[in-house]
């Protein structure tokens, strides 16, 4: 049994990189640090140890040369998930761009309702660093933060050391929409946060009617979407007061139409309030499963995030059309590649089409794939680097354990290099 320390997670995207972990043989076992995202994506069994081809086990040669063959013959592939480290997400893009296939990261449809936004009108935000270094107020719209990341309060608002703030326990929490699921947000000093609740559907014009009072425009109503005028003021009121305040949003969490404009009216509030005399910046919250890696490297690669089309040769993006879910159900598309390594939970959507999954050991699936090729997770079987939810710092991640599992990248390349 050996005991691993300071072990990065690529699983809660906020960059988490204090964990202990135990390791024996495979097995591993959080003793340090955990929290509900962490530790049982670190815990989780190896069960599937080598690839299938038609629900027969097989070599990875085979494997690997039955799921070249598939793609030789489509003319509109498409891969999906996503979910890989750099190096991986390296692999899929020149397999994609081999195969013509269109590249869709499993998350795009909630991070469309950032970029909409910023490619729009575009944002000013922050980094991790900033928030633990110099914001005095958070204002969380839409989501319950600790849920989405259970340590980020521990992190970066009650963190005992600040290079701006003499006192980081006198930051006030404001949440609007969404009330907390736990005390998380509750300071050391025992200062609640203030919720002030009201329906995800309400939310646009809550925070519509919060941007104007922050212009000071009069209001002639006395409450929207359940929530008071006037405790609407009190927010605009300390946000001009505050030093440096931070407005955080989860895409995902904005489950209605046309969300952008609810991303792009919280943008355009920062912006209001710079204008001013005081400082504030956004925080989208992101980086689980990859997403960020995703985009980042298909940027850098394409000039495009996912939801990039390489059949004719070059990439084209499109965001609504280059939609996986749309091309399977339109009947556009002729293959599906489904590549996975951080949750064996998420599966491929179900099809006829003849499907390969490059994915994590554990996945069971309604109907079993053409090829399966179960690989190892990034920072527990092999090292690797992810991106975090700011997309300013690519993680390191540590190999943890010998499994005998083949990377991602290792795999897209070997089916690449089958062609």
């Amino acid at each position: 049994m050996a005991e691993i320390t300071e072990v990065p997670s690529p699983f809660c995207g906020i960059g988490t990189d204090d964990l202990t972990i135990q390791v024996e043989g495979v097995s591993l076992k959080v003793t340090k640090n955990g929290c509900t995202v962490n530790t049982p994506a670190f815990e989780q069994a190896i069960t599937d140890t080598g690839p299938r081809v038609d629900g027969k086990k097989v070599s990875l040669d085979v494997a690997v040369a039955k799921a070249a063959a598939l793609l030789k013959d489509t003319n509109q592939p498409v891969i999906g998930g996503c979910a890989t480290d750099v190096n991986g997400m390296r692999a899929l893009l020149a397999l994609a761009d081999r195969s013509g296939a269109v590249v869709d990261n499993m998350n795009f449809t909630n991070a469309r309702r950032n970029f909409l936004a910023l490619q729009d009108s575009g944002w000013i935000n922050t980094t991790l660093a900033e928030v633990k270094n110099r914001c005095d107020l958070l204002l969380v719209v839409g989501v319950d933060l600790e849920a989405f990341a259970p340590r980020f309060f521990e992190h970066y608002l009650w963190n005992e050391e600040s290079m701006f703030l003499d006192d980081t326990g006198k930051r006030e929490v404001i949440y609007l929409g969404k009330a907390p699921s736990g005390n998380a947000s509750t300071s050391p000093t025992g200062q609640k946060a203030q919720v002030f609740e009201c329906g995800v559907a309400d939310l646009p014009e809550v925070v519509a009617v919060l941007r104007a009072l922050v212009k000071g425009n009069p209001i002639r109503v006395e409450s929207t979407g359940g929530v008071a005028v006037a405790d609407l003021q009190a927010i605009a009121d300390k946000l001009k007061a505050a030093k440096y305040s931070v407005v955080t949003w989860a895409a995902g969490a904005l489950t209605y139409n046309q969300a952008e404009l609810t991303v792009q009216t919280l943008s355009e509030m920062v912006k209001d309030l710079n204008s001013q005399n005081t400082r504030s910046s956004g925080l989208p919250l992101a980086g689980k499963e990859g997403d960020q890696t995703a985009n980042q490297v298909c940027g850098w690669t394409t000039g495009y995030p996912a939801r990039t089309r390489f059949s004719r040769g070059y990439p084209e993006y499109d965001p609504y059309l280059n939609d996986a879910n749309f091309l399977l159900d339109n009947g556009e598309a002729d293959a599906l590649v489904w590549v996975q390594a951080f949750n064996a939970g998420a599966v491929p959507p179900v099809t006829d089409l003849p499907t390969i999954v490059v994915g994590r050991s554990g996945m069971t699936f309604e109907h079993e794939p053409d090829v399966f090729i179960p690989v190892g997770t990034p920072g527990i079987d092999h090292a690797g680097h992810a991106y975090r939810m700011d997309n300013v710092v690519a993680i390191r991640l540590k190999k943890l354990r010998d499994s005998g599992l083949p990377s991602t990248a290792q795999v897209l390349s070997a089916i690449e290099q089958a062609f």
